[in-house]
């Protein structure tokens, strides 16, 4: 994405036309599930996280969890981006952020407190460059999720040189110092945090494109064996009823 400093306005028609594009599909069939592991190779390795590998797959045992979703975002019925959201509780604490920083985070779920906890985000590397927008369509499905399961705080594990764009897209916070994330030798990461029921009515305001209906909320979330697509986001509401047009461009 540009620059806060840069004009955003180049960017509204297309914005305006990829979220009219865009299907949010929960990954759940062997073919949907290879798909998906592969786009994770394809990105690692374009970004030099992991060295080739004869697999050409990436996947772990937290894509099987109990408490998991993994998502693709599709344009025009492609594949071109994806995000594994883990719903944490009291009872559900299986995900990565877990087991790498535990400690931050066992005493506030002892107390009751619910996180969303996004992580595996990756794009065709080829798709990123086309629509410098998917990012914020992605990441989308992580706040939706916090409407949806009346999250406390919305987590992000990142890279360390990935924080500004959470600070600027969730108003979110580094919790921790940088340690060692698996899989990933020569990189480290951060715990950083939104309190969402703090943020979320500004987060709204600078960014329309993350409202959501409680019937697409429960099309992505409420588990059933017969799948669909979650149909698009409604953008225009009473309070800003041109959200389409304004789309990310409002964001500073």
């Amino acid at each position: 994405m540009k620059s806060g400093a840069e004009p955003h306005t180049a960017l509204l028609p297309r914005g305006a036309a990829l979220f009219d594009r865009i299907d949010y599909r929960l990954i759940e069939t062997p073919e949907d599930r290879d798909s998906l592991y592969l786009m994770r190779y394809r990105a690692y390795l374009h970004a030099g996280l992991i060295p080739p590998a004869e697999s050409q797959r990436v996947t772990d045992r937290f894509d099987d969890a109990p408490n998991v979703w993994n998502f693709g975002v599709y344009v025009d019925d492609e594949l071109c981006s994806a995000v594994r959201i883990h719903v944490l509780t009291s009872e559900w604490r299986m995900s990565y952020t877990t087991e790498v920083f535990g400690d931050a985070l066992h005493p506030r779920l002892d107390r009751g407190e619910v996180f969303v906890d996004p992580c595996r985000f990756v794009a065709e590397p080829e798709m990123q460059q086309r629509f410098p927008e998917l990012p914020y369509l992605t990441v989308r499905l992580p706040f939706v999720a916090c409407e949806h399961f009346n999250a406390d705080v919305g987590l992000s594990m990142v890279r360390v040189d990935h924080q500004a764009f959470y600070r600027r897209v969730f108003l979110s916070e580094t919790l921790t110092e940088p340690r060692g994330f698996p899989g990933w030798p020569t990189k480290k990461a951060v715990l950083m945090a939104s309190d969402f029921p703090r943020t979320r009515e500004r987060i709204l305001t600078r960014f329309p494109i993350m409202r959501s209906s409680a019937f697409e909320r429960r099309m992505l979330f409420e588990r059933s064996s017969a799948r669909q697509a979650a149909p698009r986001p409604v953008l225009a509401t009473s309070r800003n009823p041109d959200a389409a047009a304004t789309l990310i461009g409002s964001a500073r």
